[in-house]
């Protein structure tokens, strides 16, 4: 599988004039741990995450001042490094306190090679680019998802098809104002659709669902996963 088959597309972003305060609250509402940044042509020139809002003067948090050792592995002497964090700690706009060396993988990118990127660089979310404009996310637990939906021995048909019947899906479930699932709620594997669904959906909502999914050609199967509201997309 890749990136393209699991991530997530409705992705929530905010400009680099936004304020630390409305991030914040975008977060805190929202229930993600980090957020892209943007541009206005869509290019992504960032990203903010809780980390960059853990030491704020706000909070008390901020922190301590005194001279340190410089940290050998990002080369920052000690003025640099306080300097550093006392932007991270009182910066404003999100521009002033995001992480601007992002890590990326393009939408081909193999499952296995964004796994061994969240892992050697210890990151939670990793965004998906297309000549440099975000078109998703992608999250531990959507590769948690992935493998949920895996089958221990090889699919006997190509991940191609598995592919064509999710495009198909989607774009379906896209045209019905009644279909509320996001699209790292669906994950075809070896032509089995797996649907995510939140506890709190009528069963009309959940049949209307298998019928979509059944009425996809090439589809040989449908399960569904419970699980607890609120639903929301994670990164």
């Amino acid at each position: 599988m890749r990136a393209m088959d699991v991530m997530t597309t409705n992705v929530i972003t905010v400009a680099p004039d936004k304020t630390v305060q409305e991030v914040a609250v975008l977060l805190s509402e929202r229930g993600i741990s980090g957020v892209p940044v943007v541009d206005a042509g869509g290019q992504l020139i960032g990203i903010v995450t809780e980390g960059d809002l853990l030491h704020r003067a706000e909070t008390g948090t901020e922190r301590r001042t005194e001279r340190r050792r410089a940290r050998w592995f990002d080369g920052m002497t000690s003025d640099q490094e306080l300097a550093h964090e006392y932007v991270k700690a009182h910066g404003r706009t999100v521009a002033e306190i995001m992480t601007r060396e992002v890590t990326t993988v393009a939408e081909t990118t193999e499952l296995a090679d964004v796994a061994n990127l969240l892992e050697t660089k210890r990151i939670k979310r990793v965004p998906v680019l297309r000549d440099g404009k975000l078109v998703g996310i992608i999250s531990r637990a959507n590769l948690v998802r992935a493998l949920a939906a895996a089958k221990s021995e090889p699919a006997s048909v190509g991940e191609s098809d598995d592919r064509t019947i999710r495009h198909k899906l989607l774009a379906e479930l896209g045209g019905q104002e009644w279909a509320k699932v996001w699209a790292e709620d669906i994950v075809v594997s070896d032509r089995v659709v797996h649907l995510w669904l939140s506890d709190d959906m009528s069963p009309e909502e959940h049949q209307a669902l298998r019928v979509a999914a059944g009425n996809v050609p090439g589809v040989r199967g449908i399960e569904e996963h419970i699980v607890p509201v609120p639903l929301s997309p994670i990164f």
